[in-house]
């Protein structure tokens, strides 16, 4: 299954941070912080201002960004979780 985002929105695939260890003690995934690093998978065409202009995405898909740890839409592709965000809440791409 493929999906094109619309917009100015852009499907993320959250990065896993590694399992967390505290003192010994394995830290259920419950407990776990959401992941504040993704992949781009794909991006709308962008958005429309005022006077019908399209703005392109500043983000391609490969990027890696910095995410909020609130926010998006979360949707499961063959058992594979991503999240939704729209462009304006991406905090910025990381650059190696």
């Amino acid at each position: 299954m493929k999906i094109q985002p619309l917009g100015d929105r852009v499907l993320v695939e959250p990065l896993d941070e590694g399992e967390v260890k505290k003192g010994g003690i394995i830290i259920p995934d419950s407990a776990k912080e959401k992941p504040m690093e993704g992949k781009v998978i794909s991006v709308g065409p962008g958005k429309r201002d005022d006077n019908g202009k399209m703005i392109p995405m500043n983000v391609k898909k490969g990027d890696k960004i910095l995410l909020p740890k609130y926010g998006g839409t979360e949707v499961k592709i063959d058992d594979v979780e991503y999240q939704v965000v729209r462009e304006d809440d991406i905090l910025g791409i990381i650059e190696s």
